[in-house]
């Protein structure tokens, strides 16, 4: 059953390698870590939600919203195949509804905070922002790139961070396992960016870390349509 159908634009992930032990504790039962060239990545996502449908229904102030996540990469062998997700540290959004929502039904790690985002269109190039408040403080990502699209390469460490189509959760000693349908993305060059976040006071001490590095890579897909179909307790 699809419960969600909405228009994921402008998606900005900011990806940094980390040490696998640091999400030794996250990884949920019966998935394990998907490296890239024997590197662990956890990104930074920040995305606008549009036109969203709750099981095929617009719902009032619920329709366009930002989110900011941040998340890792794991796998699931099922029979000969390899199911390839994420997992969520924490997911970012402005309203109370989907918060509850999505903890409740998906056992996710939702939080309310006020948001905003930007979207500049100048005469050769577009500036893509979003805006969240964390203790009388704004964090934002704010990312320049080129205004045409481009293919992603096959097997691309870009291909590897956006061709994840499952979301893997865990409650206790239970894995939920759903999945996330969309198409390949094209993405935007990044000419320039700017990280204003305490990983922390977002995340927690073992994310410290990344307050002082700098990203691997910062990626701006442009996004699609997609579905999120219902959960599967594993």
């Amino acid at each position: 059953m699809t419960l969600i159908n909405a228009d994921w634009k402008n998606l900005v992930l900011i990806n940094y390698s980390i040490d696998p032990k640091l999400l030794e504790s996250y990884i949920p039962k019966g998935t394990e870590l998907d490296l890239h060239n024997n590197k662990c990545f956890v990104s930074l996502v920040g995305f606008m939600f549009k036109n969203t449908k709750l099981l095929g229904i617009k719902v009032p102030n619920l329709i366009n919203f930002e989110e900011v996540n941040l998340r890792f990469y794991v796998k699931r062998k099922v029979k000969n195949e390899w199911r390839r997700g994420v997992v969520f540290i924490k997911e970012i959004v402005p309203k109370h509804l989907i918060t509850f929502t999505a903890n409740t039904l998906y056992h996710e790690h939702y939080e309310t905070r006020k948001m905003s985002h930007k979207w500049l269109n100048n005469d050769n190039s577009k500036t893509i922002e979003y805006s969240w408040e964390l203790k009388n403080r704004t964090q934002t990502m704010s990312i320049e790139t080129q205004k045409t699209a481009s293919s992603i390469p096959t097997e691309s460490e870009e291909a590897f961070i956006t061709e994840h189509y499952f979301g893997y959760t865990k409650k206790g000693s239970t894995t939920y396992e759903y999945e996330v349908t969309h198409p390949k993305w094209n993405q935007y060059n990044v000419l320039k960016y700017k990280i204003d976040v305490d990983f922390e006071s977002n995340y927690g001490i073992p994310f410290k870390i990344l307050n002082s590095k700098s990203p691997d890579s910062v990626i701006v897909a442009v996004g699609s349509q997609i579905t999120v179909k219902n959960k599967l307790k594993l």
